[in-house]
């Protein structure tokens, strides 16, 4: 896929595939909501029958077997199960249709307007090669009520040079600083300048959707009680090489499986920065808290995405305590907006393409900043969390235990097996590995039939057991360095 300096975006993928997948899903979307969501929910575990039997025999034989590897195994595939099941039969967009399950005290959450005002906000800085198809995209959105901001911090590289051009043919705001804040400062300073009803970001290495906002929108305005919506992400330059398009297939999983079952029970725990969509009664007053944000008794600069959406997640315990701490700054005392407990969705028809890393040490960098931000998030939205409920809960800490478990386990499985003559136990892990990447790669194929890009699903199953998993404690010891960087080169 290849971006035109005109700001034209990739074609959104039209549903092709065979004429019966096309048929089903519209006697699906014909049957009463109540039948069709049974009817989904059926259809989606006769799917993944298979996965359960087969979980269903390794669980009989596990008292008589008993070993970490089995049990290991047992966990991974049970989470597996549960995450694409949820995501196949209890995910609705909330562009599209209504939420099944909503708060009972909807109406303490108050409504937007039909078309509220929307602020499109983005920080950028060294990125003279790209920013000029990402303002452009920004520029082309199908939303009439729009007022867009575009941050230079501090650049160096052109990058100022290029702004100035374009500010001067599209409508945009543009704000030089003279002093590098870093990206949450940078856009703390554009919501300054906002004045929408939402406030939606994107980064500077993206591409959106012309109704990408209005997607967003849709979502927001037809449910009071989201504070937030997370868009869905691919890749960019899938041409840049073999890299680029393992993350491309990733990033699908990502979003349409993880983010979609954390939707379900309105919960997603990361609203990603390539197209993130918050209500400003939900993040107005925590700004501040946001970009002074410390970890360890240090100025913490990553966690953007993660850490922003845990204030909209756990306000209703945490927002005061935030609020008073930084009671004099004009995002608090100017408007107390009231501590609610919002729900966070994800809506899959919001598109928006990245350029993803495509050289390996880029790539290692990119995903010690996405280590480091776990780490700090997790002693945040992890306090909180089990508050939401057993759902919720059960995603967020199922997936924090694997995160952490994952280095233990390679270093079993990949060190200490082979040192101790155990080769067959590294290939059984192996195995399960590739496994476990085949199964998202078929969910991959369902969505998508015909693409024969599936088949690198398994290969970041083994990129992110060999090579991601060794990250976290490194990660960890490098907590304190803090460098903003968005190049994917």
């Amino acid at each position: 896929m290849t971006v035109l300096r005109t700001g034209r975006v990739p074609a959104r993928p039209a549903p092709a595939g065979p004429r019966h997948r096309l048929r089903l899903r519209t006697r699906l979307d014909a049957l009463d909501p109540g039948v069709r969501r049974d009817v989904v929910r059926l259809l989606s575990l006769l799917a993944l029958l298979p996965l359960l039997l087969l979980l269903a025999r390794a669980a009989v034989r596990l008292p008589h077997s008993f070993d970490l590897l089995t049990l290991y195994g047992l966990t991974v595939l049970a989470g597996t199960v549960c995450l694409l099941h949820l995501a196949y039969s209890r995910y609705d967009d909330p562009a599209v249709r209504p939420l099944r399950s909503r708060p009972r005290d909807a109406d303490a959450f108050p409504a937007l307007p039909a078309r509220p005002r929307v602020s499109f906000l983005l920080a950028v800085r060294n990125e003279r090669a790209h920013i000029e198809d990402c303002v452009r995209s920004m520029a082309a959105v199908d939303y009439p009520d729009l007022q867009i901001v575009v941050v230079d911090d501090a650049s160096d590289d052109g990058t100022p040079e290029v702004l100035e051009r374009l500010a001067g043919e599209l409508p945009f705001t543009l704000v030089r600083l003279t002093e590098n804040l870093g990206k949450k400062g940078a856009l703390v300073r554009a919501c300054a300048l906002a004045d929408g009803d939402v406030l939606l970001f994107t980064d500077s290495d993206c591409v959106v959707a012309p109704d990408a906002v209005r997607t967003c929108v849709d979502a927001l305005v037809r449910h009071p009680e989201l504070g937030a919506v997370s868009g869905h992400c691919r890749a960019l330059n899938t041409d840049a090489g073999l890299l680029a398009r393992v993350q491309d297939i990733w990033y699908e999983g990502q979003f349409r499986v993880s983010k979609a079952a954390e939707a379900s029970f309105g919960s997603v725990s990361c609203v990603s920065g390539p197209l993130a969509a918050f209500r400003r009664e939900a993040i107005y007053n925590y700004l501040p808290a946001w970009a002074e944000d410390r970890f360890l008794g240090a100025p913490f600069r990553f966690a953007t995405d993660r850490q922003l959406t845990g204030y909209v997640l756990g306000q209703a315990w945490r927002g005061r305590a935030l609020k008073e701490r930084h009671a004099d700054s004009p995002f608090v005392r100017d408007h107390d907006y009231p501590e609610l407990r919002w729900r966070v969705g994800y809506t899959r028809s919001a598109r928006v393409w990245t350029r993803v890393p495509s050289r390996p040490a880029a790539f290692l960098r990119q995903q010690i900043r996405w280590k480091k931000s776990f780490i700090r998030n997790l002693f945040f939205t992890g306090a909180f969390m089990w508050r939401r409920g057993p759902g919720a809960a059960a995603l967020y800490y199922g997936h924090a235990l694997w995160v952490i478990a994952a280095p233990v386990l390679v270093v079993r499985h990949l060190v200490w097996a082979p040192l101790h003559l155990a080769g067959l136990l590294t290939l059984l892990y192996l195995g399960g590995v590739v496994l476990k990447g085949c199964v998202w790669g078929v969910a991959y194929r369902f969505d998508h039939p015909g693409d024969p890009a599936w088949r690198f699903r398994p290969l970041m199953s083994l990129l992110s057991c060999c090579v991601l998993a060794w990250l976290l404690p490194y990660a960890l010891l490098t907590l304190r360095r803090n460098v903003w960087s968005r190049s994917a080169a």
